[in-house]
């Protein structure tokens, strides 16, 4: 992370994002028609940038724009197809939100390099730079770029993931992914890392990686958790993926009170409320 006069700083393409000053909340735009939580719902243009609208008027720091649903089961899109879900919207958020970073939620280098063109400034890539030209997309375009753990692919990662030690594993490979990055060109402080919570991991394995979450920081670049109505809080809550708010709200303090720099979420103006509350405990004292 950058720091100018003691503030930390994530670079993303023109954007500078403050941190550690509170905790930012990243909206969740899916334009597929089979997400988990809202497939469907927002898969037209002028659907999806009057929810991103309505997320930032809510509160929302950052915007994630995806194109592909990564649901456990679910099956690869096509790269053209992601790119004509993405593209138009992305262009559109970012000409009516041009102060709000907008993130592209993909795994491909070429829908990686149409959305940086159409004005993203974040692609978030849930498999750490898989694709062998992602690394150089990100470095040419001088984009933010989330490094997320996934085990497996998404069609089979959630039958029987196994790990010796959970967090120790995955902070490995993120840290090991951070490297190969910084060895490819990209500015250290321009990456970020999310753990992939329910990516690869059964109910266990997400509360330990929640529980020590603060391990992440160890790696020296902002932390992103993605709790949004996952299976794991519809686990312990016995709810469906409709009625999981009050599970993710949660989550979502659990992680504003450990430091995480930023939360992925469906419900802005809710968790928005959370982090601001949890903020302004975690950072009163007795001096007031």
């Amino acid at each position: 992370m950058a720091r100018v006069a003691g503030e930390a700083l994530w670079r993303c393409g023109s954007h500078e994002i403050p941190l550690r000053q509170r905790t930012l909340v990243m909206g969740i735009v899916n334009v597929t028609p089979d997400s988990f939580s809202d497939g469907g719902s927002y898969a037209s243009v002028d659907d999806a940038v009057k929810h991103a609208i309505q997320m930032v008027t809510d509160g929302a720091d950052l915007l994630d724009v995806g194109g592909e649903s990564t649901r456990p089961g679910s099956e690869a899109v096509p790269t053209d197809e992601e790119g004509r879900r993405v593209g138009p919207v992305i262009q559109r958020i970012t000409h009516e939100l041009p102060d709000t970073p907008v993130s592209v939620d993909t795994r491909k280098a070429d829908v990686a390099r149409a959305a940086l063109d159409a004005g993203a400034a974040i692609v978030n890539d849930i498999s750490a730079g898989a694709d062998p030209a992602m690394f150089e997309v990100v470095r040419a375009s001088g984009a933010g770029m989330i490094l997320m753990h996934m085990k497996g692919e998404p069609k089979t990662m959630q039958e029987d993931p196994t790990y010796y030690d959970v967090v120790a594993e995955v902070r490995g490979f993120l840290g090991d992914r951070v490297e190969a990055a910084v060895a490819a060109g990209i500015d250290h402080e321009h990456l970020c890392v999310d753990p992939g919570i329910g990516f690869g991991k059964n109910l266990q394995h997400n509360l330990e990686l929640l529980h020590d979450i603060g391990a992440f920081h160890h790696l020296g670049v902002p932390v992103l958790v993605g709790p949004s109505r996952k299976r794991f809080i519809g686990t312990i809550t016995a709810t469906e993926v409709g009625d999981r708010i009050e599970g993710t709200a949660g989550v979502v303090a659990w992680c504003a009170a450990r430091g995480v720099d930023i939360v992925r979420v469906h419900d802005v103006k809710e968790m928005t409320r959370v982090v601001r509350v949890v903020d302004a405990i975690a950072r009163a004292s007795s001096a007031g």
